[in-house]
């Protein structure tokens, strides 16, 4: 084969150079590919992405190559052209942040130089700026001097630590045997995880990887307004015979209604029983910054462990979580020793290395994406596009509430509005609200949430705003829910 050219590779001076000619071609093929839809996402339903996307599915590998330029330009515009748009004030489904700019260039920055955060010689800059960003990060959470933490691809992975861990330390002491060695064969009786029926589907996911089974968890209802009570926690746990609960898990944001449980008392519970305590805070961490909502959150800073995802409410580029330990030695189980990654010699000698904080190895260097956007914006900034949103948000369960058609699940405490649309025969709601929203989706007009929520008549179909977009405005609000109200007419009328 011919010589490689340099200038494929993008770390290269070479490499650089193409780089920049290809970054300025992709933005006008993105900025013309969102041109071909004037709404939130394309119009046309699946069906009609699976049709324009043909062409390339055909044709990804083929036996010759066809240059840089000429496989990226249709590639990204057809990208561009069937994605939704997260700055379109219509989209207002799930945590998925339009990113900040900066972040996003210094993503780029991140995949040019491909540094891993894992041994010191595969990211000598990124490793010294991973412990600056956790340090801000602990500190934000109210966590002591002894907390350490590590970036992680997601939320869900950041809980499966946390299990993980807690399972080795607070489970392995609970029941006298050690896990790490001996694995769960020699745990007497079952080691249980408490957390809420309000809980993220990665909890459960993850307590079933973490080798426990769906049954070791013990989930406690939430109250009306999706928060878990220490009572509650206490009648669930008062039966309990002959097993451990090992691990307690609260909420800091819930995914339906953003609801914050009893963080202090649950904190206590568990501190009285020898539990581990986690706060999920994927949803809530990042409105940490905020001033206003900061107080909600009292109790945070007594946990265990904490996960946080910074691209939902501090506008990252996905992915960009962390996971912080309030104990940096609890991370011990995590750890092994490799001749050709981390040798003993090499961390007596002075050559850090991560990998006894995650399953990982090679791990991207998000940390310099964070710290753009911490330094370019401070937490003023990061304060002010949270409040944005908070009030965006309490504008939408007002306007909720004045219309006698839309009906509100729950009083907003964060950024997440769940309702739903009320069709004159009751036993169509269901229906209805699930129409309209598809409704609403295959026309490209918007991107609305979908959830269960208990009512009067039992469990229903609930519709949900996220506001997560602080570009948007009031008058947007307005012309989203007026969107709803038509599309559920409509389907009333096409029944």
């Amino acid at each position: 084969m011919d010589r490689p050219a340099p200038a494929w590779f993008a770390g290269s001076a070479d490499g650089l150079r193409a780089l920049d000619s290809l970054v300025d071609l992709v933005l006008a093929t993105v900025r013309a590919g969102l041109a071909d839809h004037d709404g939130p996402l394309p119009a046309g339903g699946p069906r009609e992405v699976r049709r324009r996307s043909r062409p390339f599915s055909e044709s990804i590998l083929p036996d010759r190559g066809m240059g840089d330029a000429a496989a990226l330009e249709p590639l990204a515009r057809a990208f561009a052209a069937g994605s939704v748009d997260l700055t379109h004030p219509s989209t207002a489904a799930f945590l998925q942040c339009p990113a900040l700019t900066v972040a996003a260039a210094a993503d780029l920055v991140v995949s040019a130089l491909n540094q891993s955060v894992d041994v010191w010689d595969s990211g000598p800059f990124a490793m010294e700026l991973e412990e600056a960003v956790m340090a801000e990060i602990r500190d934000l959470l109210g966590l002591p001097e002894g907390a350490a933490g590590v970036t992680t691809p997601g939320g869900s992975l950041a809980n499966l630590l946390a299990v993980i861990v807690a399972r080795d330390v607070a489970g392995a002491r609970l029941a006298g045997a050690d896990i790490v060695d001996g694995g769960l064969a020699g745990v007497p009786g079952r080691l249980r995880v408490v957390c809420s029926g309000e809980s993220h589907v990665s909890v459960r996911r993850a307590v079933a990887a973490a080798g426990l089974g769906d049954r070791s968890t013990i989930v406690v209802p939430a109250d009306a307004r999706g928060v878990m009570r220490a009572e509650a926690v206490e009648r669930k746990l008062a039966g309990l015979t002959g097993d451990a609960a090992f691990l307690l898990i609260a909420n800091a944001g819930t995914t339906d209604v953003g609801a914050i449980d009893e963080l202090p008392r649950l904190a206590r519970l568990a501190a009285a029983r020898g539990m581990w305590f986690h706060v999920d805070a994927a949803y809530g961490g990042g409105m940490l910054m905020s001033r206003r909502l900061r107080p909600l959150f009292a109790g945070i800073e007594l946990a265990d462990s904490v996960t946080v995802d910074l691209h939902k409410m501090a506008w990252q580029p996905a992915s960009a979580s962390v996971l912080m330990l309030r104990r940096q030695a609890d991370f011990a189980p995590l750890h092994r020793e490799a001749p050709y990654l981390n040798p003993a010699d090499d961390a007596e000698a002075g050559l850090p290395h991560r990998l006894g904080r995650t399953l990982e190895t090679t791990r991207r260097a998000d940390v310099l994406k964070i710290a753009a956007a911490f330094r370019a914006l401070g937490r003023d900034g990061l304060s002010d596009l949270v409040d944005r949103c908070h009030e965006l948000a309490c504008y939408a369960a007002e306007r909720i509430e004045a219309d006698d058609r839309l009906q509100l699940a729950a009083p907003v405490t964060l950024t997440r509005v769940v309702f739903r649309y009320l069709p004159r025969h009751p036993a169509r709601r269901d229906d209805v609200n699930a129409a309209l929203r598809r409704r609403l989706l295959a026309r490209g007009r918007a991107v609305l949430g979908r959830t269960v929520r208990r009512s009067e008549e039992g469990e229903a179909v609930y519709l949900k705003l996220t506001m997560i977009n602080p570009l948007a405005t009031e008058s947007d609000v307005d012309e989203l829910l007026d969107a709803v109200l038509a599309a559920g007419r409509e389907e009333e009328r096409d029944a």
